[in-house]
């Protein structure tokens, strides 16, 4: 997985857009419905990169056994750096890992941000949750 790959996975998922909060190093992937009414909608973060950096990696959301299984399983994901470690993963890209993985772990993370908005937000984006929710 190269930067382009990774930015284009996550753009690719509906109202995802790219911000630079903390400085032109960091890309911040983040999430949000539609403005309605004139009232715009806070955004959530669903994945962090320093995608020029040398030791190129991404941190993204997950739950948090599911992180503890990742973590045991594979040395290249850890607690995520200046991130709450229960929640976030840190994962390293550098090829060990398939893409389809890490594409499947962007999913998820942003699946998680996009559960806690509300639902009139979660209809704007056109998502439903997986496991005994809504068509």
């Amino acid at each position: 997985m190269d930067a382009a790959g990774l930015r284009g996975i996550c753009l690719a998922l509906t109202g995802a857009f790219e911000d630079f909060p903390f400085g032109p190093e960091t890309s911040v992937f983040k999430v949000r419905a539609a403005v309605s009414g004139g009232v715009r909608h806070e955004a959530k973060i669903f994945a962090l990169s320093a995608l020029q950096a040398t030791d190129f990696s991404v941190s993204l959301k997950c739950e948090p056994a599911l992180a503890e299984q990742l973590r045991a399983a594979h040395p290249e994901i850890t607690g995520a750096w200046h991130l709450n470690k229960k929640h976030w993963n840190g994962v390293r890209l550098d090829g060990s890992l398939p893409d389809a993985m890490v594409r499947d772990m962007v999913e998820d993370s942003y699946d998680l941000v996009v559960a806690s908005l509300n639902r009139r937000q979660q209809e704007q984006l056109g998502w439903a949750r997986l496991a005994g929710g809504r068509a």
